[in-house]
């Protein structure tokens, strides 16, 4: 007599983080259930869906939402088990006594822009199918940095501008804020938009963090004085010492030290706003910023070029993407795995968070970017642009001359880098060998 398999799929996700603006949660999960793939990307919003039909089972998420899944084997059938977070999974195998089948490798991230389909036929498992959904043209704009500028920034403000109009009318409005060009941009247009709309600008504050001796907090002091704005500035104090990286790494379930060092200030930052005003629910952040317009030291990684950043579409979001060699299953790659350090954070403390710049439609602009005309294949030309494109943007849609000043990390901005690196001071292997510990006590 055949065994008749009896499949289980254990949704943890939270329906209440979907931010959906054109569509019903339902409704959403019904176009991942029965349209094409590229019907998803009509989904308006910050996303982690999950729709089953039988024994097939789609998934598709945001670039700003972490959506995990493991799948158990039980006698009488496959068990898949999807939530935000890998202690979350862990944490229902125990109660289900199937603990002893997980390890943290073994999770699977749904990357960002991809549907993805599983078949819960049983042993053994097939592979999911990966069908994107996001699929940004190269290189269409003409190379005209006044036109890609105001493109690109007119985008960014419509984002915002959904975004503002979701949120009850009296709720404040905090940008995490350092003066760089990402936050900055963030900051002026959101302020152009509130007036814009005649929302009240009382709701509006630009938070940053000071760790005592970072340069942060005079940056962001020099911008917003430059336009008359310093009244909306409110830093952040802490202490150096409050820095915790085991707290930091059991939250990211991450090991990559530079997320981890953005995450620890994340928190710092979070947690201050949240002593200081225990009701504040809405933050907008600049993430995304770099990894839209290539904005990252190419000689830090040995593994890159100007060519392969250049040539490969949606490099830094994605990573090398679903498929290559070096895309991992567990985290998936670029933005796609570390976003993971701003969402965490702001999630932990009970913030609405919001980063438009990992908008598909912001995405879709910087795509359309042409970096190889614009740039020549030469270094420095590409770290340049950045600033040129976000100022002449600022400048033809709000009216103001936006301040730039030269990259600087946000954990290196909080605390000088040798004061940094003394607080945290262990290498990936030694991060990767305290994540693990979490789960081999």
């Amino acid at each position: 007599m055949d065994h008749a398999y009896i499949e289980s799929v254990v949704d943890l996700t939270d329906p209440d983080g979907n931010q959906i603006y054109n569509l019903t949660t339902e409704e959403a999960r019904e176009i991942l259930r029965a349209q094409p793939a590229e019907a998803v990307r009509g989904i308006q919003g910050s996303f982690a869906l999950l729709a089953r039909e039988g024994k097939t089972v789609r998934m598709a998420r945001s670039l700003d939402r972490p959506m995990r899944y493991f799948l158990a084997k039980r006698k009488e059938g496959p068990a898949l088990i999807v939530a935000s977070r890998i202690d979350a999974i862990f944490a229902w195998l125990k109660t289900e006594g199937l603990e002893d089948q997980f390890h943290p490798s073994y999770t699977r991230m749904v990357p960002a822009h991809y549907l993805v389909e599983l078949q819960l036929i049983g042993c053994p498992d097939p592979d999911p199918v990966y069908t994107r959904f996001f699929t940004p043209a190269s290189a269409t704009l003409p190379p005209d940095l006044d036109e890609i500028g105001r493109t690109y920034v007119s985008t960014l403000a419509d984002e915002i501008a959904q975004w503002l109009k979701a949120i009850p009318p009296k709720e404040p409005i905090g940008v995490c804020f350092s003066g760089g060009i990402d936050s900055g941009s963030v900051f002026l247009t959101t302020y152009h938009v509130m007036r814009k709309l005649g929302m009240s600008l009382s709701r509006l504050k630009a938070f940053v963090l000071d760790l005592g001796s970072g340069p942060d907090l005079l940056q962001a002091r020099d911008f917003l004085e430059k336009l008359d704005l310093a009244i909306f500035l409110e830093p952040i104090e802490s202490e150096a010492s409050t820095l915790n990286i085991g707290e930091t790494i059991r939250l990211l379930e991450d090991y990559k030290p530079l997320d981890l060092q953005s995450a620890s200030m994340a928190l710092v930052l979070c947690r201050g706003i949240r002593e200081r005003y225990p009701d504040w629910r809405y933050l907008v952040d600049g993430d995304g910023g770099d990894e839209n317009l290539k904005d990252y030291p190419i000689e830090e990684n040995p593994e890159l070029t100007i060519r392969s950043v250049i040539n490969n579409p949606m490099l830094y979001q994605e990573g090398w993407g679903v498929g290559k060699i070096k895309h991992s299953l567990t985290y998936s790659g670029g933005l796609s795995r570390s976003y993971v350090r701003t969402y965490a954070p702001a999630h932990h403390y009970g913030f609405n968070g919001f980063s438009p710049y990992t908008r598909p439609n912001v995405i879709a602009v910087a795509e359309a970017v042409p970096f190889i005309d614009l740039t020549k294949y030469e270094v420095p030309r590409l770290y340049e642009l950045k600033g040129k494109i976000v100022a002449r943007g600022i400048a033809a849609v709000t009216g103001m001359k936006m301040p730039i000043f030269e990259k600087r990390r946000f954990q290196h901005g909080a605390l000088p880098v040798e004061a940094l690196h003394r607080r945290l001071p262990y290498s990936e292997a030694e991060y990767r060998k305290q994540f693990l510990s979490l789960y081999h006590q």
